[in-house]
């Protein structure tokens, strides 16, 4: 997992214009919108431009799904610690809609949310300021195995395939 500073970060975020920060003689390359100006500049964003969005964590994912071929990043937002919406939203990204993107945690990320973090599908993290990015860097390590099958996994554990070699192996309670 990646652990962002967002002071130097490389994504900006969109000041809602239906332009690509096209004034300055640079324009950015990476640029974060809101789910409301992504779907009304999406028609005419050039191509060679990164995009990425900011999804509430109460938004519907419809809108995004033709799209996501094309975004780079999709950030998910905790806007309390205690609301777990955007965990359902990253692991439906990543199974169900195939989202091969960064997907971030924002808001209220805490140190204690990054295993749950890392099995339901992000892959980076802006932490809550008040965190310690070491803590979170351990708190990686906290756990080697699980009895449910995460975003990542290749096989879930419990599976037909996994069951039939089981019950090859004699069905003596370990799995292999």
């Amino acid at each position: 997992m990646k652990f962002i500073d967002i002071q130097q970060d490389p994504w900006q975020i969109s000041a809602g214009t239906s332009e690509p920060a096209a004034t300055t003689a640079t324009p950015a390359t990476r640029t974060l919108f809101s789910l409301a100006d992504w779907l009304s500049n999406r028609a005419t964003w050039p191509q060679h431009l990164e995009a990425g969005v900011l999804l509430p964590n109460d938004a519907e994912l419809e809108p995004l799904l033709q799209d996501l071929q094309r975004l780079t990043l999709v950030a998910l937002q905790f806007p309390k610690w205690t609301d777990g919406r955007a965990y359902s939203q990253a692991r439906l990204l990543r199974t169900r809609h195939h989202f091969k993107g960064q997907l971030r945690a924002t808001g209220e990320v805490l140190v204690d949310m990054v295993p749950l973090l890392l099995r339901t599908g992000f892959d980076a993290a802006v932490l809550r300021a008040d965190q310690n990015l070491q803590a979170a860097e351990r708190a990686l390590s906290f756990f080697n195995a699980h009895y449910q099958s995460d975003a990542l996994a290749a096989e879930p554990i419990y599976s037909p395939a996994r069951q039939a070699r089981w019950a090859r192996a004699g069905g003596d309670g370990a799995m292999v």
